[in-house]
């Protein structure tokens, strides 16, 4: 059986300035995502100065949509105008392979 069969890999792009504030944001979304029984592993990574990106993986569609839904992704919704130089990029894929802890 297959611990996580779909995932997100959402793109963020922080405005100049508000670098440190899109990390701080990332680290705080880690409390209210471990409230998320479906969210198998999730991921907040700086890639870049600006860049960043969310990684998360979860075990059927349904698990993904209630994060979409979650609390998480509100307040990211919320505060992208303020914080990102765009619109986050969220991009919905099939997880072919993964290791996970048991």
């Amino acid at each position: 059986m297959n611990l996580v069969s779909v995932a997100l890999l959402v793109r963020l792009e922080a405005k100049p300035g508000k670098e440190s504030e899109v990390a701080n944001f990332l680290r705080g979304g880690l409390a209210l995502v471990q409230e998320e029984p479906a969210t198998t592993a999730w991921f907040a990574v700086q890639l870049g100065p600006s860049t960043f990106a969310i990684f998360d993986a979860f075990p059927n569609e349904a698990g993904r949509q209630a994060h979409l839904a979650g609390r998480v992704a509100a307040a990211l919704m919320a505060q992208a105008p303020d914080l990102l130089a765009q619109a986050p990029e969220i991009v919905q894929a099939d997880v072919l392979a993964a290791k996970l802890p048991t």
